[in-house]
């Protein structure tokens, strides 16, 4: 029960099939299947949940409902949307008993995560973050796509801050860790080299 998961307030109708995850109004290619998160970014989300329904969304996770009437809408209201989306995808992540590379470092988590994904497809039926999806939106968005068909995932996480990285942990669930290079991108979001360091290393705390 998706309510339950992400601890909400609201409903959505018991015979609902979510399969994808929306995070932007632009890119709407299954609205029935689709549960839209109302993220704050530059834009506050919750301004396009009436070109969502529009479009056919109809289920919709939000921190506070739209004063406009929506007919058969269903609104999961929640304190934090990211908080949502990442509790729902590790939800996810943990019906699936698969081995999943982690990867961070400052640069080539993308191309490291490709060249792995070349190498081991022939053997396995791999899932990854599309393009460099490795952010607090990408990475819950790219683990969603397991399903049963795969037998490795392979996931790349990227961070600009301290605190950000357990999150993302917590969502991919790595059983094995690659860290690519530590290097001067998003310095300032940091006190120090051995605390972006000690950060990353994080995605690796369950590790095997």
């Amino acid at each position: 029960d998706i309510k339950q998961v992400i601890n909400a307030g609201g409903n959505i109708v018991d015979d609902t099939i979510i399969n994808t995850l929306l995070t932007d109004s632009r890119r709407i290619n299954n609205p029935a299947g689709s549960l839209f998160f109302a993220l704050d970014g530059r834009r506050d989300g919750h301004e396009f949940i009436a070109d969502a329904y529009t479009a056919g969304v109809r289920n919709f996770v939000v921190n506070h409902r739209p004063d406009t009437i929506m007919p058969d809408a269903n609104f999961l209201v929640v304190a934090d949307v990211l908080a949502a989306l990442q509790a729902l995808a590790a939800h996810h992540r943990k019906q699936f008993n698969l081995d999943v590379i982690g990867i961070t470092g400052s640069n080539g988590k993308t191309i490291v995560k490709e060249w792995l994904y070349q190498l081991m497809s022939p053997e396995k039926s791999i899932v990854r973050n599309p393009k460099s999806y490795n952010s607090q939106i990408g990475v819950p968005v790219s683990v969603w796509q397991i399903n049963e068909t795969h037998n490795l995932g392979i996931f790349e996480a990227g961070i600009s801050t301290t605190g950000e990285m357990d999150k993302l942990e917590a969502v991919i669930q790595p059983t094995i860790g690659v860290l690519t290079h530590i290097g001067t991108a998003h310095d300032e979001g940091f006190e120090s080299p051995g605390e972006k360091l000690s950060e990353k290393l994080k995605l690796f705390k369950h590790c095997k």
